[in-house]
């Protein structure tokens, strides 16, 4: 290990370019540069690079760590964590017909949200029932459908936020929930990307931004959900395959090719890093780039290990449902995720339901039969992972979200279907921080839009990074300037 004595505070002002020409910038000497900053001897000099605190909190943190799913299609509030009993006693009437109706006229939908127009066919349908029963929870009595039974097991847990909005009425919504903006104004970094970005890594083994499932699609936003934009690449996801035998696509020597070898290889590689880097140092792309072959040699010994869950105990592995061929995949997924946190991955974004298109979600019709299959994939494995995380004491520094781009009509669509709806949804916390066995905020009688405590989806981003220790308010770099709405608000209701 190299002996940080050397690289003392009263060396700092020193240039850069100097620094980097004694210490190497090839592989070693930039993982020795992400240590010791890490541990507070060297900051970057590169204003672009940091804001403060330089890779620090900006105040004491609760958690450490995010395991961030996405279900990708729009996930019905209703059918999930927002019952309503009142869609089946309506059922058949428009909500002009309902003793409801005043819902139409809420300022807040006609002020917020671009995709509302009077008249339109999405907003007045027939009233459709409710296509699954539901009980009470925990000691709070939390509603919960019987589609998330396992889950529902978990209510003391949970902080169940029922007020959600976005703006975008199509699967653009997608991206906006990661990235705060609707998708005609472009790509933004996510709020991944700006937790890296304001407090760097935790380990040099392992992506401290890993993605796991098929991402979404192209048409929705593609890489840009976990992407940086100009934030820079360093700050964005890494994916990973959770099969042991090619967990890094792309990314392996191949079986022809020696250890010894690659290490030779790498060794070049670092040296004309090192000089390009001497000559560049504010590229950052070179950076990047350095920072990938760096990563990418670790990762192919850790990351192997991470995802071999067989070392588990049969009882963590059903815990999971890894034995059982429903709920396997995602199963593997959430326990993976867990083995990452545990050795110093810091946020782990797992997509459920990705298809090439809108997504598995999208339950335009038979919703029933939709909404009914995909949960049975996720319910088990999710509850899985919250139990396991408590019963390992990783659950206090572990933040865990369950979200969506929108919510689902109250009116039909179809016959047998719900339409795409941004007005009011659901979105499920746990862990560090978190207070359990909380309902917070509503949707109308009928689940039309959020009526009580509402919050757009950077209230979500901004009660992640309170928890983490990062101001969101703090977080910009020169020449770039975030909306208000941007920032987001905690939302000091579900914080412990």
């Amino acid at each position: 290990m190299f002996d940080k004595s050397i690289v003392s505070r009263s060396t700092l002002p020193r240039s850069r370019r100097a620094f980097l020409s004694d210490v190497g910038m090839g592989f070693t000497g930039l993982a020795l540069g992400a240590m010791l900053a890490r541990d507070g001897v060297v900051r970057a000099s590169d204003p672009k690079l940091w804001t403060p605190p330089d890779g620090h909190p900006h105040h004491p943190p609760k958690a450490k760590s995010v395991i961030w799913i996405f279900l990708v299609g729009g996930m019905s509030h209703m059918e999930s964590f927002d019952p309503k009993p009142e869609l089946t006693k309506y059922a058949g009437k428009t909500i002009a017909e309902s003793p409801y109706k005043s819902t139409l006229d809420s300022p807040f939908l006609k002020k917020n949200l671009r995709e509302f127009v009077e008249g339109n066919h999405k907003v007045f349908p027939q009233i459709y029932p409710l296509q699954v029963d539901y009980k009470k929870y925990g000691q709070a009595g939390v509603e919960i459908s019987d589609w998330w039974q396992h889950t529902a097991q978990c209510a003391d847990d949970l902080a169940v936020i029922r007020s959600m909005w976005t703006t975008d009425n199509d699967h653009g919504a997608q991206l906006q929930f990661h990235t705060g903006r609707h998708a005609l104004e472009g790509q933004f970094p996510t709020i991944v990307s700006w937790i890296h970005y304001g407090l760097g890594s935790l380990n040099d083994n392992l992506p401290q931004f890993a993605v796991m499932g098929t991402p979404i699609a192209d048409c929705c936003g593609g890489v840009g959900a976990h992407g940086a934009n100009y934030l820079g690449p360093e700050h964005a996801g890494v994916q990973l395959s959770t099969d042991p035998k090619n967990p890094l696509p792309f990314s392996g020597p191949g079986p022809d090719v020696y250890r010894e070898e690659q290490l030779g290889e790498f060794g070049l590689l670092g040296r004309l890093n090192r000089l390009s880097g001497i000559e560049y140092p504010d590229d950052p792309a070179l950076q990047a780039r350095i920072k990938s072959y760096e990563l990418a040699f670790h990762m192919q010994t850790a990351v192997p290990d991470v995802v071999n869950c067989e070392v588990e105990t049969e009882d963590i592995r059903r815990q999971y449902g890894l034995d059982e061929k429903v709920t396997e995949p995602f199963g593997r997924q959430c326990l993976v995720a867990r083995r990452m946190v545990e050795r110093g991955t810091r946020y782990v974004q797992i997509f459920h339901g990705s298809n090439g298109g809108a997504g598995a979600w999208d339950a335009h019709s038979a919703l029933k039969a939709n909404h009914s299959t995909l949960c049975a994939q996720v319910d088990k494995p999710f509850a899985g992972l919250l139990k396991d995380l408590k019963q390992r004491g990783l659950l206090d520094e572990t933040i865990v979200v369950l979200g969506t781009e929108f919510g689902r009509t109250p009116g039909a669509q179809g016959g047998d279907g719900r339409d795409h709806h941004p007005y009011g949804f659901s979105v499920v916390m746990a862990g560090g921080g978190i207070k359990g066995g909380v309902v917070h905020g509503a949707t109308d009688e009928l689940g039309f839009h959020a009526s009580e405590n509402r919050h757009y989806v950077t209230d979500i981003h901004a009660t992640v990074m309170q928890l983490l220790g990062l101001d969101a308010q703090r977080l910009e770099i020169p020449g770039r300037k975030r909306l208000e709405i941007d920032f987001g608000k905690p939302i000091d209701a579900v914080l412990a």
